[in-house]
């Protein structure tokens, strides 16, 4: 398929793969502009250890929502869909392609399959919730979510914590099932709209780079990110907390860990990561076209 017939390009990946190296070349080739779609370059305050683009990465092609919100303030993937939606169109507008890149499965899912337009369920029922299913464990907590919500059984898996979770606070805040709400998405863009590419590197060739990322950030300066991340006051459930490494560097500062053991702990943590992003793009990204790193060259010559 040509990009350059393409309205919308879809790029994704597990964390270290150069997903947005190869956005960068191939915005060149077909005069497009980029859009991340990374749950957490999104964030102002975290440029090393979300590995976001730097000024040089972005001084000929132009980048947008990368470094857009505080780490204070809660950003969700409704939030995300409703910018990039625009951003898009925006793009589109003045005759570029819009290449979205990044690797967040839930943020390509809510753009080609929709968004689920559900009302935002406060914290002490999204507290309560979790800390039930802590207490009797996923097992009896299925079981419960099963009685008060029927229509989920056969829907989600009863080992999904998370999906399960999700489905029981929604029930309990807005009286209506998951599946109800799952009805009423809406789809923005045709499927035909799209070009998905999943950038495909083997196990080995990834753990290299994720041990070259880690060497990378400490070099580029992650303690004095963290240090300053620290002065800032941010809610223990703000997802910007997730971000690989600063847990780690703060135990670092606090003497509870030596340098090689941080780094090392990250490099686990990161790894561990990207198998998950593998899996959930397995399950999800079946319809993908897969490229390697070998195949990244013959994909951009094809394009003239």
């Amino acid at each position: 398929m040509d990009p350059k017939k393409s309205k919308i390009i879809l790029i994704s990946g597990p964390t270290a793969s150069g997903k947005s190296k190869f956005a960068i070349k191939l915005a060149k080739k077909i005069n497009g502009e980029i859009i991340n779609s990374d749950s957490m370059q999104v964030y102002k305050e975290l440029q090393i250890l979300t590995a976001r683009p730097n000024k040089k990465d972005q001084k000929n092609i132009k980048h947008h929502m990368y470094g857009i919100h505080s780490v204070k303030k809660i950003f969700s993937t409704g939030s995300w869909l409703k910018l990039a939606s625009k951003k898009i169109k925006e793009i589109q507008k003045i005759n570029k392609i819009p290449i979205l890149v990044g690797g967040t499965g839930l943020y390509f899912k809510s753009l080609t399959e929709g968004l689920v337009t559900i009302p935002q369920v406060p914290i002490r029922i999204r507290n309560s919730t979790r800390l039930l299913q802590k207490k009797i464990g996923q097992k009896k907590f299925y079981q419960k979510l099963t009685k008060v919500d029927p229509l989920v059984k056969n829907k989600i898996n009863s080992n999904d914590v998370q999906r399960s979770i999700r489905a029981f606070e929604i029930k309990k805040f807005t009286k209506l099932s998951i599946t109800q709400w799952f009805k009423k998405t809406k789809i923005l863009f045709k499927s035909d709209n799209f070009i998905k590419i999943y950038i495909d590197f083997s196990r080995v060739e990834l753990v290299e780079r994720i041990k070259e990322r880690v060497e990378r950030m400490f070099h580029n300066g992650a303690i004095e990110e963290v240090k300053k991340y620290n002065k800032i006051k941010v809610k223990s459930e703000n997802s910007s907390n997730k971000v690989i490494g600063i847990e780690e560097v703060a135990k670092y500062l606090e003497g509870e860990l030596d340098l090689r053991q941080t780094k090392e702990i990250i490099f686990i943590k990161t790894r561990q990561y990207a198998k998950r992003q593998t899996t959930w793009a397995r399950g999800q990204m079946g319809s993908w076209q897969k490229i390697s790193p070998q195949d990244q060259k013959k994909y951009l010559k094809k394009i003239k």
